[in-house]
């Protein structure tokens, strides 16, 4: 009998606090006091508390009323806010009340990649600080930009909370660098909000050496048929690892998937370029479409704008990094990457190859110029603001006697020579595809391309060398994308 009572009285027990465990009011750890929130967006809140239990949001004016489904879940659609400097409260009630203060609203934009996108503004074990870092972090006092930060950690599947983040802070000097803040988003976060005048939020999600793969959600690859296979979750916790496809993905972003953003900015691919498998770096195209397709699809905010940034100029072969690679697989990759551009609707591309100081790092430390570059491509193609925001883009050519005659996007204004030297790292070649060094001469809105000795041109190529630094710009100051035109 004793024993009877025992068991029945643990059981009661293990009820009670499942049954307290499920009642508990949770809200995702990216809702926190001093957050900014989407204006012009309808602003989705979610979380779980007891099934059935009536859930009541007020933000700003407005409240919304659900109920919790049978596993807990419940989620409402906020209406549109403009944006406000004025701090605001959310309060979340379901049994029990969940406060929120400090809340602005503004433009908000997730930063991801590895460490590129990673490296703060201040020093880095084993890297050097960005330019300028002691002056440009005294002078970082923006309380209405907002920054979240998403520590490293990885999951066997799609989890629904953060176990590691910074929480939102003001932006200024002690919370960029107490958190090691991405000095890429953060740039692009100021400028953001200097140009536009209103609140920013800026979440960070990124993990220095790691691939692409890890960061992309199943539905992503499912949409990619040559990819699908690399949808299969994680089994067992002892297989993962942050190389691993999914595994990223499941702890650092799929637990704030839904929060709404304007867009994201992307600064990685270094670790697939360079690895062992010689013919691996040559699906980044598709595997960018499907990290963007997956996202897009698991948000749900339709086409949301994706920028993301070319790697820059490193001596991966020449440096004896990737041993199997050639000096040709760099600029390879950069075409993949600006295919991805031209594949995927509301994408854009920064180009990095004037912002390297020094060839055998991988990390250049201008990071203030691609927050500018990335800021000048939301402007442009987010904002409406009808700005230059790329450079020369290769569009076609012809031959001309023994000149290959370039035409080439994005050259209102003109095209130039930032140096005011002859035009650099043009080859070009005939019939048998052996490629020389050549002449390179802006003629009006063209460049005409030839070498001396070859007759009957066929191919060009620019900028086809991972040490490629070149000089040819727009009258906007922008740098040419590298490109062949025997290529794809």
């Amino acid at each position: 009998m004793k024993s009877n009572c025992l068991t029945l009285a643990l059981a009661s027990a293990f009820l009670a606090a499942n049954f307290s465990a499920r009642a508990e009011l949770t809200i995702p750890a990216v809702f926190g006091d001093n957050m900014v929130l989407q204006q012009q967006m309808r602003v989705p809140v979610w979380g779980w508390a007891a099934p059935g239990a009536e859930v009541v949001v007020t933000f700003s004016g407005q409240t919304k009323t659900t109920r919790a489904a049978a596993d807990g879940k419940w989620l409402v659609k906020l209406g549109k806010f403009a944006a406000s400097f004025t701090p605001q409260t959310l309060v979340v009630a379901a049994g029990e009340t969940k406060t929120f203060t400090n809340i602005l609203v503004g433009e908000v934009w997730l930063g991801s990649g590895q460490s590129n996108m990673e490296k703060p503004i201040g020093k880095q074990p084993g890297q050097k600080n960005t330019f300028n870092a002691e002056t440009e972090l005294a002078a970082a006092n923006y309380p209405n930009i907002r920054i979240f930060k998403i520590e490293k950690t990885l999951a066997a599947t799609a989890q629904k909370q953060l176990p590691k983040n910074s929480g939102w802070q003001e932006c200024d000097s002690n919370s960029l660098n107490t958190v090691s803040f991405s000095a890429a988003e953060y740039f692009f976060g100021r400028e953001i909000f200097t140009s536009l005048n209103v609140p920013v939020g800026l979440i960070e999600s990124s993990w220095g050496g790691t691939r692409i793969e890890p960061w992309t959600p199943p539905v992503g690859f499912q949409k990619i048929s040559s990819l699908a296979k690399l949808a299969v979750p994680v089994v067992s916790t002892n297989k993962i690892s942050n190389t691993r496809p999914l595994a990223i993905y499941n702890a650092m972003i799929a637990p704030i998937a839904g929060f709404a953003l304007r867009g994201a900015l992307w600064y990685q691919g270094e670790s697939n370029c360079s690895g062992t498998n010689d013919d691996d770096y040559l699906t980044y195209a598709d595997k960018m479409a499907a990290l963007v397709g997956g996202w897009r699809e698991i948000w749900q905010e339709g086409n949301f704008p994706f920028y993301f940034v070319q790697i820059a100029p490193f001596k991966y072969a020449s440096g004896k990094i990737a041993r199997t690679k050639s000096i040709e697989t760099l600029p390879e990759f950069w075409s993949l990457q600006s295919r991805a551009t031209r594949k995927i609707k509301n994408t854009g591309m920064v180009v990095t190859t004037d912002l390297v100081d020094n060839l055998d790092d991988i990390h250049p430390r201008d990071k203030a110029t691609v927050g500018h570059r990335l800021a000048l491509l939301a402007l442009d193609e987010t904002y409406g603001k009808e700005i230059a925001s790329s450079g020369p883009v290769f569009r076609k050519m012809k031959i001309a006697g023994d000149k290959a005659v370039l035409k080439f996007e994005n050259a209102k204004g003109g095209l130039k020579s930032k140096d005011g030297q002859p035009l650099t790292w043009f080859t070009i070649a005939g019939a048998d595809n052996n490629f020389i060094p050549a002449e390179a001469k802006i003629v009006d809105d063209t460049v005409e391309v030839f070498a001396a000795g070859l007759a009957k041109p066929k191919s060009v190529r620019f900028a086809w060398s991972e040490i490629a630094q070149p000089n040819f710009y727009n009258a906007a100051g922008l740098p040419a994308e590298p490109f062949r035109t025997d290529g794809k």
